[in-house]
């Protein structure tokens, strides 16, 4: 009998206590084996696109941590890259693009997209055959939103007005690039999927800037259709919709994109998180601060997850990625805390 992958079963609905765990951008750069992969491989980009290096880094936490959950190593922008825009990754700077005009969204070729994502797939393929069995593998993808203002600005912003702005002048194209971000990246999971991804996550770093109508529009909207597009191949599969910085919005998003799991923030309150996870699944949501911190206040803030929401299905996790500057000991800590609770 194969073993039990019990993030899976959690993110379905089940409540196991202590719960499964593990860390969004959990392989990064707070690891030294991580950068040191990363200089071997030559840059960021050789990384994602070399199997090699991206089963390698994939499996770096698994080996120190044996998290619950393993996240396929790759980035939200290779969707766009596949789609014929250029990317580059300086060091400093994160990701740059050259900004997509409002005419060349109907540019946008989708021919070779397959082709050019073809060592993602591989590296799911290998991971699958390389995890411990009880080991969940996630795939996932930047939701339509979040990946449009990177090709909008061109590189990440405070507030994301270029891609704002663009939205309200330009709403023709910007529905049109969403619903092909939307389209390729439901095709984008599906073959993730298909390759041994037990489940899928959908990451929209960036709804929090948007007001109630252009939420609707931009982030739920085409979510929706992704997990349409996802259900209709594979209905079991669970995905989790991570909209950030949603707030009082988080109350809906579930039920109007069909997300099987919700990932929460930090700021999200008890009440609103119990109220959500009555409702099916939560991840989350320490703030990545309290695991830079240390001490009293990571110990505080795992015991609040735990006492808040421990009772219902949970998957223990940060509210967003971990930073850089983390201390290896830190995580240590927060995994010892979790699985003795």
């Amino acid at each position: 009998m194969a073993p039990k992958r019990i993030v899976v079963d959690v993110l379905k609905g089940e409540t196991v206590f202590p719960p499964p765990i593990w860390m969004m951008r959990q392989a990064g750069r707070y690891l030294p084996e991580y950068r040191q992969s990363r200089v071997d491989a030559g840059g960021f980009l050789d990384l994602c696109y070399n199997p090699d290096f991206a089963v390698e880094v994939t499996l770096q936490p698994i080996r120190r941590f044996g998290f619950d959950a393993s996240i396929l190593f790759s980035d939200i922008l290779v969707v766009p890259h596949a789609l014929g825009r250029d990317l580059r990754f300086e060091e400093g700077r994160g990701p740059l693009m050259t900004p997509i005009k409002a005419e060349e969204v109907s540019q946008l070729d989708p021919g070779a997209f397959h082709v050019n994502l073809e060592a993602v797939y591989e590296t799911v393929r290998r991971l699958r055959r390389e995890l411990p069995e009880e080991t969940t593998l996630l795939g996932f993808c930047g939701a339509p939103w979040t990946v449009a203002t990177y090709m909008i600005a061109g590189h990440g912003t405070p507030d994301q007005a270029p891609a704002r702005l663009f939205a309200y002048s330009h709403p023709e194209e910007m529905r049109a690039l969403l619903q092909l971000l939307a389209e390729k990246s439901a095709e984008y999971l599906i073959r993730q999927i298909e390759a041994g991804a037990d489940a899928v996550q959908i990451f929209d770093s960036w709804s929090g800037v948007l007001d109630e109508a252009t939420f609707e529009l931009c982030c739920v909207q085409p979510v929706a259709e992704i997990v349409r597009r996802v259900r209709a191949v594979y209905p079991d599969t669970p995905i989790i919709g991570f909209p950030k910085g949603a707030g009082s919005l988080y109350d809906t998003y579930r039920a109007k994109t069909g997300v099987t799991a919700l990932g929460l923030d930090w700021s999200v309150p008890w009440g609103q998180a119990r109220k959500l996870q009555s409702e099916g699944a939560v991840q989350g949501n320490l703030d990545p601060m309290r695991l830079v911190a240390g001490g009293r206040a990571l110990d505080e803030g795992v015991e609040a997850i735990l006492g808040e929401l421990g009772n219902g299905p949970l998957v223990f996790n940060l509210g967003h990625g971990i930073t850089p500057q983390t201390p290896i000991p830190h995580v240590a800590r927060m995994v010892e805390l979790v699985r003795k609770a």
